[in-house]
């Protein structure tokens, strides 16, 4: 089992596209992550919008269960758009040209009785670069995205099981999305993942292997 509080950043990890630093989030002392202020200020789906902007561990992971505390406000400066995307990136290939991810959209949540469709959306599986959101969204409707009974400023505990090209989330305990990913690769490191928009909280990370 691999362990980490994210009271501070872990050593050896590597930030892409994001800031970091040691906060509190609701009484819990956490990791905050955030775009950098560059990227904030870049281009709808070149810059940010499933782009590799996380801050990655070091360790080497092929299947596992994936499982980490996270909290998400909205920025002040939020677009209209922003969800407060939030969640993990897996399987991340050494240069960033690949890897998978799952994230939750905490305005589409249930606590926050959005309209209809937003209201199946609050969770997402992608595969970057090829597969983002509006492309399974268009091409397969429905399958990788899911409800999920959450909602922003809250602490979440999101669970994500890879074993070969499947997957299986649960939110707070509860079975919420399975699929087959779309990605060769088996193996890679691990983010802490966070989109336009978000100020997203990280805290007690644990990795178990199989």
């Amino acid at each position: 089992m691999i362990r980490y509080d994210l009271k501070s950043l872990p050593a050896n990890c590597l930030s892409n596209k994001v800031e970091a630093s040691p906060s509190t989030m609701r009484g819990r002392d956490a990791l905050r992550i955030a775009l950098d202020a560059k990227i904030r200020a870049g281009t709808f789906g070149i810059d940010f919008v499933d782009k590799p902007s996380f801050v990655l561990l070091p360790d080497i992971v092929t299947d596992a269960r994936i499982e980490v505390d996270i909290c998400a406000r909205l920025l002040p400066d939020a677009p209209d758009y922003a969800r407060g995307f939030i969640g993990l990136a897996y399987r991340v290939q050494p240069d960033l040209s690949a890897y998978e991810s799952v994230y939750l959209r905490p305005t589409n949540g249930k606590r926050h009785r959005p309209e209809p469709p937003r209201y199946q959306r609050a969770v997402q599986y992608y595969a970057y670069p090829d597969w983002p959101f509006d492309v399974l969204r268009e091409q397969e409707p429905g399958r990788f995205e899911a409800a999920a009974d959450i909602g922003l400023d809250q602490w979440h505990r999101l669970a994500v099981t890879i074993a070969g090209p499947n997957f299986d989330v649960s939110v707070d305990g509860k079975p919420t999305l399975h699929g087959e990913g779309k990605m060769e690769s088996r193996s890679g490191r691990i983010g802490l993942w966070v989109d336009i928009g978000t100020e997203g909280y990280f805290s007690n990370l644990s990795m178990e292997t199989r």
